[in-house]
């Protein structure tokens, strides 16, 4: 495995756009010079095992994932106590690309990890949108989910290098999606 150029870390509330933000990033670099990688599929791939579940089904954005949310949230926060690295580790197994943009940094321990590991390369940025554009996005406050450390583990604590707002006006995604593309390829 290659050391990356960039790793860029996205974080930001449930529904504010993080995955619509990182593919943005990967399709606008290029398959061939940016990954998106995830912390939570590792995590959602042993629960998986684990508890005799369809992987697959707990990837997508569908009933069945948020059935078992808050108990792969305990499941998950248990295995980040005994070893607070490991999915961060499990994530990047394999990539190759010389940008890394990791979909769904939730936690402090995560950002410390990838600083740890990899540096000055990683960028942090806040993916925001106001709760009125995220009800349109079908998100509805859960107890237990939005109000955990899934959720608000970096609302305080990181300097973000980037915020990224994402309440529909495309333009304005459009230019500072532009501002972060040009400081990833003054890296590479």
């Amino acid at each position: 495995m290659a050391a990356p150029r960039a790793v860029v870390l996205l974080s930001g509330k449930r529904k504010s756009g993080k995955d619509f933000v990182a593919e943005e990033l990967r399709s606008r670099l290029g398959p061939d010079v940016c990954t998106v990688l995830r912390l939570s599929g590792p995590l959602k791939e042993q629960y998986a095992k684990e508890h005799g579940l369809d992987f697959q089904r707990l990837l997508d954005a569908s009933a069945y994932k948020e059935t078992y949310r808050q108990d792969m949230i305990r499941w998950g926060e248990e295995k980040r106590c005994a070893d607070p690295g490991f999915f961060c580790r499990t994530a990047v197994e394999g990539a190759a690309q010389p940008v890394w943009v990791v979909s769904d940094t939730r936690r402090l321990s995560d950002v410390e990890w990838f600083r740890d590991v990899y540096g000055d390369v990683v960028q942090t940025v806040r993916v925001v949108a106001t709760e009125e554009t995220r009800k349109r996005r079908n998100w509805v406050f859960v107890t237990g989910v939005d109000d955990t450390e899934s959720e608000c583990g970096l609302d305080h604590g990181v300097a973000f290098d980037w915020v990224i707002t994402n309440d529909g006006d495309e333009r304005s995604l459009d230019e500072q999606l532009e501002m972060l593309l040009r400081s990833l390829r003054s890296q590479l």
